[in-house]
């Protein structure tokens, strides 16, 4: 498959707060890819997401506001230990979606907040893989060292509220977590009144995962049926605006003909 057109988008940002100095806002809003798969301006990788933190020197705040389907696991583990061993308070807003690897960036905030409708997903790593019995083991094994190192980000979050077993349970499912589920096993520290902010997930992502709510599936679909009306309404509109001044313009004619 070719690389993707490189296109602008602003939803992968770090930039210094409008409040404050040294508070910093940070969005993620596109997938966590490895280093030179940042093929969109919204795909967030780990030396990126270094670099522009390091560029706004000492901070006392960060702001990070989340609505990502996830990616790359690497990536997203060293972004949340980033800002795990960062001096500066950090506040986490899931905006939407915060799924895989997405989740465990969240797990990072010293307070997470989410909205009503706000979704937590969680679930074991995955990998493609080709190769003999040995390599297929290997990268097996691979795979529950990796999720083992997952699940103590949200074990040390949730702290009593979850136990290991339940946790391996829900990530085995691949679990959904509403905002209200999330608070009651300490995946999350705040609940707020719901927002209307759509997640980020696309199709090609939605087909890797099982259990997508209803309502996500749908997503796609009525943003398309949402695009095509409003295409639709601009094209009555033109069409409108132009049987107006076609009329305007035979009534002048008509008026100088019979003045």
């Amino acid at each position: 498959m070719g690389k993707r057109a490189k296109q602008k988008n602003k939803y992968w940002e770090i930039k210094m707060s409008a409040d404050s100095d040294n508070t910093a806002d940070i969005f993620i809003y596109g997938e966590i890819v490895p280093d030179g798969w940042d093929w969109y301006e919204s795909d967030v990788t780990a030396i990126g997401f270094k670099n522009e933190l390091d560029s706004l020197g000492d901070l006392q705040t960060i702001n990070l506001y989340i609505n990502s389907p996830g990616g790359s696991v690497f990536e997203g583990i060293a972004i949340h230990n980033m800002l795990k061993r960062h001096p500066a308070k950090v506040n986490v807003y899931v905006d939407a979606l915060a799924a895989s690897i997405a989740s465990v960036i969240a797990m990072a905030g010293d307070t997470i907040h989410m909205y009503k409708n706000s979704m937590l997903m969680i679930h074991n790593p995955w990998s493609v893989a080709v190769g003999n019995s040995s390599e297929l083991r290997k990268i097996a094994d691979d795979l529950d060292r990796i999720g083992h190192s997952s699940k103590q980000s949200y074990l040390q979050k949730a702290g009593d509220k979850l136990t290991d077993e339940k946790l391996q349970e829900m990530l085995d499912a691949e679990t959904w977590l509403s905002a209200d589920e999330a608070y009651g096993f300490g995946l999350c520290d705040v609940v707020l009144e719901a927002n209307q902010m759509v997640a980020s997930i696309s199709d090609e992502l939605l087909s890797r995962y099982k259990n997508v709510p209803k309502e996500l599936k749908n997503q796609g679909k009525n943003q398309q049926k949402s695009a095509i009306l409003a295409e639709e309404m601009a094209k009555r509109q033109q069409i409108l605006e132009e049987s107006k001044a076609n009329l305007a313009y035979i009534n002048t004619i008509l008026g100088g003909m019979y003045s």
